[in-house]
């Protein structure tokens, strides 16, 4: 009030109500929080997790990520040959298995979702890796290929989300949620511009992703299962072995370090986002590309 004093509400304290041990200069009030375990907080031991697209590139590294950190990997792929080679590979070290599947179809979902249900009771980790590319000049885009990048990257992330979800939930809980981490690109946050590649409908599907990804965040953050999106820059993988041969110099100079990322720097942010650590991210979207997309 104007020219006098406050007027306090109901349940104010007043300073003189307050023993005066607490008043002291020299105690300092320290709220009670729980010691940080850093030796368990990346850890992903007991885990179950299944990553598609596992047998190569992104998926691949996440997939060695997990394993280190003392998860069970089933990955996934279109090709049966080199899916059971990748998980042989794996398996040095830890539990790898190889669960083949083409994800763009409803079949091959429906395959993969009943052959993990063999095995496992409930899924801790979903990595919606697999995605695939067609470039080509505006003028002759062909619908065709449209169509299969946005099947690959998109529809198959949405369906395969929502029919693994109830072995999601069974592994959920308040303060270890299930996590679902959707890999876009850094071209859905940004307009690929330093090479003429034609990815328009890459470009689109992976800034779908993105915006899915928030979407399912809110859908299934009640359920305690988190979603979130990486979106990585240039790695080395089959993808972009051609583009890398062409146009490295150009990529390279394009990031402001200078360089393509590295395997163990994909794993690390995976790592971070099934563990304790990430455990309450949800809705992000997470660039790993160098700072690129900030230029």
């Amino acid at each position: 009030m104007a020219g006098g004093a406050p007027r306090l509400g109901a349940n104010a304290i007043r300073l003189d109500d307050i023993p005066q041990d607490l008043c002291s200069r020299d105690r300092i009030w320290e709220p009670k929080m729980p010691l940080i375990d850093i030796n368990s907080l990346f850890s992903l031991d007991g885990k179950t997790a299944l990553v598609t697209g596992g047998s190569r590139g992104i998926g691949r590294m996440i997939a060695e990520g997990y394993l280190r950190s003392g998860a069970r990997v089933y990955i996934s792929a279109r090709k049966q040959e080199a899916c059971d080679r990748a998980a042989d590979e794996l398996s040095r070290f830890g539990t790898c298995v190889s669960l083949p599947a083409d994800v763009s179809t409803p079949e091959g979902r429906s395959g993969l979702v009943q052959a993990l249900a063999g095995r496992e009771k409930s899924l801790d980790i979903l990595v919606n890796n697999a995605g695939t590319n067609w470039a080509a000049p505006y003028d002759r885009f062909p619908e065709t290929g449209f169509r299969k990048v946005v099947d690959v990257n998109l529809t198959a992330v949405f369906f395969l989300t929502r029919d693994l979800t109830p072995m999601l939930e069974r592994a959920a809980k308040s303060s270890d949620p299930a996590r679902v981490i959707n890999i876009g690109s850094m071209d859905g946050i940004h307009v690929p511009s330093v090479i003429p590649t034609g990815v328009f409908a890459y470009a689109a599907s992976k800034a779908g992703v993105h915006h899915l990804s928030r979407c399912l965040a809110l859908e299934l953050g009640p359920r305690h299962i988190t979603v979130n999106a990486i979106a990585p820059g240039y790695f080395e993988s089959k993808m972009t072995e051609e583009v890398l041969l062409r146009h490295g110099e150009a990529i390279r100079s394009a990031c402001p370090l200078g360089r393509i990322g590295q395997p163990e720097e994909m794993a690390g942010v995976a790592i971070y986002l099934a563990s304790r650590a990430g455990a309450y991210t949800n809705g992000a979207v997470i660039p790993v590309d160098g700072g690129t997309c900030v230029g």
